[in-house]
């Protein structure tokens, strides 16, 4: 999926396999020029918020609690950690103070992913509109609250902000 970022210069590729060896597979028989389609496209537009591809694995989630929502738009929150024993501690940490359902009144889910070599923590999380993120922001995620502090006391890890995107218009299996 690619994700139009709310800043109109970002942009965010998510994809995702049901196995390593079906990832291995579509690399080893993509004959479709996707990824050069994408690779053009995103040569046009700069920076976007990392150096590249990397592979991740989903490690825990906040699930959606009530009616199920449609997201209305996509944050991805970046951190860097010094292994994978400080990426799980930042997210089973996270997910201690705000618990296994998504809070506040605009997050629908936050999926926490840990890049293979423990060395980045990716939230992508989704919610109900860009301006319930910004109450986020302003209230339980705010500079000095629980959730800040938790993570600026937490050795080997450095936040690295957020993006914000548009929701995807539709989903499409490949």
């Amino acid at each position: 999926m690619l994700f139009a970022g709310a800043d109109e210069r970002s942009v965010l590729n998510y994809a995702q396999w049901t196995s390593e060896a079906a990832h291995r597979e579509s690399v080893r028989t993509e004959d479709t020029g996707l990824s050069e389609r994408i690779a053009a496209v995103l040569d046009g537009v700069g920076d976007v918020g990392n150096s590249g591809p990397g592979r991740f694995r989903l490690y825990r989630s906040m699930l959606p609690q009530g009616e199920p929502k449609t997201p209305g738009c996509v944050v991805r929150v970046a951190f860097r950690t010094t292994g994978h024993d400080t990426a799980r501690g930042l997210v089973d940490g996270l997910l201690e103070r705000g618990g296994e359902l998504q809070q506040g009144d605009g997050g629908i889910a936050s999926h926490f992913h840990i890049s293979e070599d423990g060395g980045q923590v990716v939230n992508y999380s989704e919610g109900t509109d860009p301006k319930s993120h910004e109450r986020e922001l302003g209230t339980r995620l705010r500079r000095r609250g629980e959730v800040r502090r938790f993570i600026d006391g937490l050795p080997g890890v450095e936040p690295v902000g957020f993006r914000r995107y548009a929701a995807p218009r539709g989903l499409v299996r490949v």
